[in-house]
């Protein structure tokens, strides 16, 4: 899936989309998508200005954006609805992630409950974990949130 397929399946836009490309998906179980981390990102000015770190909580946000791809490329009626992060346990990050590295993106549907969703995610970097979380998301109906937003 190139970034205009997952234009069409994620409501995140410039600067705070965060998945460049889908490289396998399996509706309603996985997917892997990668983010290209570039010196050009807006957060790299000041964190760290002389050593340069994607924050961590960005990491966990591209974790939870791919895993929002396959939500919406799994459920019916996507476009009527939005997927929103609820919580995340048990994340661990174990190195830095900088400039010219691509974060692989591995998602996992641990359970999905009516509306309610819980994923298993890891970031890659050169085929070593990066970071990983288990996240919640909540999906909400469009209709639901008219006159709330």
């Amino acid at each position: 899936m190139d970034i205009e397929k997952i234009l069409e399946h994620l409501p995140h836009r410039y600067p705070f989309l965060l998945v460049d490309r889908v490289l396998e998906i399996e509706k309603g179980q996985s997917i892997v998508a990668i983010k290209n981390v570039t010196v050009n990102e807006p957060y790299f000015q000041g964190h760290f200005p002389q050593y340069k770190v994607m924050p961590g909580v960005l990491i966990i946000e591209s974790l939870a954006q791919a895993g929002g791809v396959l939500l919406y490329y799994s459920i019916p009626d996507a476009e009527k609805t939005l997927v929103f992060l609820t919580k995340v346990n048990n994340a661990k990050f174990r190195r830095p992630v900088i400039p010219g590295d691509q974060l692989v993106l591995k998602v996992q549907i641990a359970k999905q409950k009516n509306r309610f969703c819980q994923i298993r995610a890891k970031a890659y970097v050169d085929d070593e974990i990066v970071a990983e979380a288990e996240i919640m998301a909540s999906l909400v109906a469009l209709e639901e949130l008219d006159g709330k937003t």
